[in-house]
């Protein structure tokens, strides 16, 4: 059985107090070149530290605890679950930049279902982190294997990184594609192939 380890980092147990937060940010401002203390900027340390309390949301949430309550009342159902196009807002762990994209969930039920708000769920409490694209991706998968143990699980990821598009080599309209695939989806070719039909139209990615 897969391993899930989605445990916060041992930093958190020495976490910076907000005013040491703000602080930090205005030594940013400084080091950029602009006066943290003229008119613009007088209130941005404190609204900073208030977004990343909402773009880091994740780290107070335990994806574990999200899927744990399930559904025996099925009525025999056991094909695929899928659900397509959940909105990804994650951040870049070495540009601290936004990964902004799409996810797709997709499991085989072994007697139980979830409700589908909490799959979104586990994309929002592993996205709103620090992230690479490719952890990001088996982290989900992992966690929904782990705790639902279905028959099997797919999760795709389109994001676009601006850590490419804004810097660096500045090339915008790009897409990174990344996908895990557990027991069935891994397995069974024909159970694949279902999948990457009903994933077959054009993406809300592209179609934004």
């Amino acid at each position: 059985m897969t391993t899930v380890t989605p445990s916060l980092p041992d930093a958190r147990t020495h976490r910076p107090t907000r005013e040491e937060a703000e602080a930090a940010v205005r030594t940013l401002l400084r080091w950029a070149g602009d006066n943290p203390d003229r008119e613009g900027l007088a209130g941005t340390p404190e609204r900073v530290v208030r977004s990343y309390e909402e773009f880091y949301a994740g780290y107070q949430i335990d994806p574990v605890a999200v899927l744990e309550r399930t559904f025996e009342e099925t009525d025999g159902y056991d094909e695929i679950v899928l659900l397509r196009d959940i909105r990804l807002e994650s951040y870049c762990e070495h540009h601290m930049v936004p990964i902004v994209g799409v996810a797709h969930v997709a499991y085989l039920p072994n007697r139980r279902v979830v409700g589908i708000s909490k799959l979104a769920r586990v994309v929002e409490a592993f996205g709103k982190r620090l992230q690479i694209q490719e952890k990001l991706t088996a982290q989900i998968a992992n966690t929904i294997n782990e705790v639902l143990q279905p028959r099997g699980v797919a999760v795709v990821i389109e994001a676009e990184h601006q850590c490419m598009t804004t810097r660096g080599i500045h090339k915008s309209g790009v897409a990174m594609v990344t996908s895990r695939m557990l027991g069935a989806f891994r397995d069974n070719p024909e159970t694949r192939r279902e999948l990457m039909a009903m994933l077959g139209r054009r993406s809300a990615l592209q179609c934004g």
